[in-house]
């Protein structure tokens, strides 16, 4: 493969400056830098430690219930950590006193559900989930758009939220939920929206937006496609391949610099 030559005038170390991928990092003999090593020994520590952070469920419940969006808690079948990396199938599921919670609070059938999942970096949803859904609420607000449940889900995975749309009876279900953590990015959230959320449910049937982050893409913008989503799914009656993200929502503006 043919490498992309550096533009004239500038070095490997002005492209250093304008990415965290790991581009010109030299080499000491046959091997690394030590200070290229070092880096990437930490950053590897990092992501090995969003992978394997506690989920503060009891913040997140505070903060929801300070959002007026009154959440339920509920878990998927793991046992702990080390089960639910093993067993990506039992964090697709509901365990039994979960399914009875949310049967016992259902009521009409609602028109969005919230879940807010730890995934694979709980770390992500402890930082950013709150500040992300501030922005998102007055959004759907303006759009008529009404929360009927929310739910704050431990060991979940992203399909975990398909049954737990069924059973509110949800026409459009949002999850956020902690990406993979990478090597230059170890608290990503994800948001994950689905029409008509069903056990079984595909990949291809739901719209993400995805690097939610510091460094990724800001809560406003964020916010704005969310909502955009929703609103576009439910008037259409569908998300995934077949609903393509036209908000135009323009630069990305970084978490960092207050957006």
């Amino acid at each position: 493969m043919a490498m992309m030559p550096v533009p004239p005038g500038r070095t490997l170390r002005d492209l250093r400056h304008l990415t965290p991928a790991r581009v010109g990092l030299g080499r000491s003999g046959a091997g690394l830098p030590t200070d290229a090593l070092l880096a990437f020994t930490l950053d590897h520590a990092r992501a090995r430690d969003a992978v394997h952070a506690a989920f503060d469920v009891a913040s997140l419940m505070q903060g929801l219930g300070a959002l007026d969006l009154e959440p339920l808690g509920v878990k998927s079948r793991v046992r702990d950590r080390k089960d639910y990396l093993r067993r990506p199938d039992l964090g697709r599921m509901l365990d039994e006193e979960s399914y009875h919670v949310l049967t016992t609070h259902r009521d009409a059938p609602c028109r969005l559900a919230i879940v807010v999942g730890d995934g694979l970096s709980p770390a992500a949803v402890n930082r950013h989930a709150l500040e992300l859904l501030r922005n998102l609420v007055p959004r759907l607000a303006a759009d008529a758009i009404g929360i009927g449940c929310t739910v704050v889900a431990s060991g979940a995975r992203v399909a975990l939220g398909d049954e737990i749309g069924a059973i509110v009876g949800a026409d459009m279900l949002v999850m956020l939920i902690g990406e993979r953590p990478g090597l230059s990015t170890p608290d990503s959230l994800g948001a994950y929206l689905t029409f008509a959320p069903r056990v079984g449910r595909t990949d291809a049937e739901r719209n993400c937006i995805s690097n939610i982050h510091a460094a990724g893409l800001g809560y406003d913008e964020a916010a704005s496609r969310i909502a955009w989503l929703a609103r576009e799914g439910l008037t259409r009656g569908i998300t995934g391949v077949a609903l393509k993200d036209e908000s135009g929502g323009g630069t990305s503006q970084r978490i960092a610099d207050g957006s």
